[in-house]
C-alpha cells in the first residue's frame, strides 16, 4: 500500500532544486520538508493517522469475523435434523462469529413460523452489519477533508507568495520560496491523504460485503435445514 512517506518523498524530489539554491545546496531530510507546508501539516498528519488507526483496528475485526469453520453449518444441520436442538444451540452460541449469532437467533426460535423466524435473523443480521461497519464512514470524510486542507494551504501559501511579494518587491525565488512551499507541500500532502483514505475505505466496504454474504448464505441454508424432515 502507498504510505504517506512513501509518496512524500517523490515531493522531496520535485522541491529539491530549489530547496538547493535557498540552503546553499543542503537537501531537505522529510521532517523539515512537512515543517515548510506549514501549520496545515499537523491536522493533515493527525487525519492520516487516524486513517491508519482506523482502517487497522477494522480490518482486524473484520477479518476475525469473516473466520467461519466450513464445517460449521454442517455440525448445525446434523444436530437440528436429528431433533438436538439444545446441542445445536450450545454449539452456536460457543461460537464468536456473525454467523454463530444469526443462527443462533434461529435456533431460539425454532417452534415458530418460518418468516418469524426469518424475521428475527434478519434483524440480528442487521446489527452484526452494523457493528462490521461501525467507524468505516471516518475513512470516507476523511478522503473528503484531506484534499480541502491541502486545497486551504494553497489559499495560505498565495497569500504567503503575494504578501512577500508586496512587502519587498523583489520577484526572486528566496522571496517567493515560502510561499510555494506551503502550496505545493500541502496540496501535496491533502492529495495524498485523501487518497489513502479513499482506498481505505474502499477495501474495508469490500470486505465487509464479502462477510455480509456469507451471513446470508449461511441464514438461507439454515432455513432450509428446518424444512428438512427430521430424523
Amino acid at each position: 500500500m502507498i504510505t504517506l512517506l512513501q509518496v512524500l518523498d517523490t515531493t522531496q524530489k520535485v522541491v529539491s532544486s530549489a530547496t538547493q539554491v535557498e540552503n546553499g545546496g543542503s537537501d531537505l531530510n522529510l521532517f523539515q520538508l512537512l515543517q515548510l507546508g506549514g501549520y496545515l501539516m499537523v491536522p493533515l498528519v493527525l487525519l492520516f493517522l487516524i486513517s491508519i488507526y482506523v482502517f487497522t483496528e477494522r480490518l482486524i475485526t473484520i477479518n476475525r469475523a469473516s473466520r467461519i469453520d466450513s464445517n460449521f453449518m454442517n455440525i448445525i444441520r446434523d444436530h437440528v435434523t436429528n431433533g438436538n436442538v439444545g446441542a445445536a444451540r450450545s454449539f452456536a452460541k460457543n461460537t464468536n462469529n456473525p454467523v454463530a449469532h444469526i443462527i443462533a437467533k434461529g435456533i431460539q426460535r425454532i417452534g415458530k413460523p418460518i418468516d418469524a423466524i426469518e424475521k428475527s435473523m434478519e434483524n440480528v443480521g442487521k446489527l452484526e452489519l452494523y457493528n462490521l461497519e461501525k467507524n468505516i464512514p471516518i475513512l470516507a470524510l476523511i478522503a473528503g477533508i484531506g484534499p480541502m486542507f491541502g486545497f486551504l494551504g494553497t489559499i495560505v501559501g498565495m497569500f504567503k507568495l503575494f504578501y512577500a511579494l508586496a512587502s519587498t518587491g523583489e520577484f526572486t525565488i528566496q522571496s517567493m520560496a515560502n510561499g510555494i512551499y506551503t502550496k505545493v507541500i500541502s496540496s501535496a500532502v491533502g492529495l495524498i491523504v485523501g487518497l489513502v483514505a479513499y482506498i481505505m475505505h474502499s477495501y474495508l466496504v469490500a470486505q465487509v460485503d464479502k462477510t455480509a454474504n456469507k451471513m446470508e448464505a449461511s441464514s438461507a441454508e439454515f432455513i432450509d435445514i428446518l424444512q428438512e424432515p427430521t430424523k
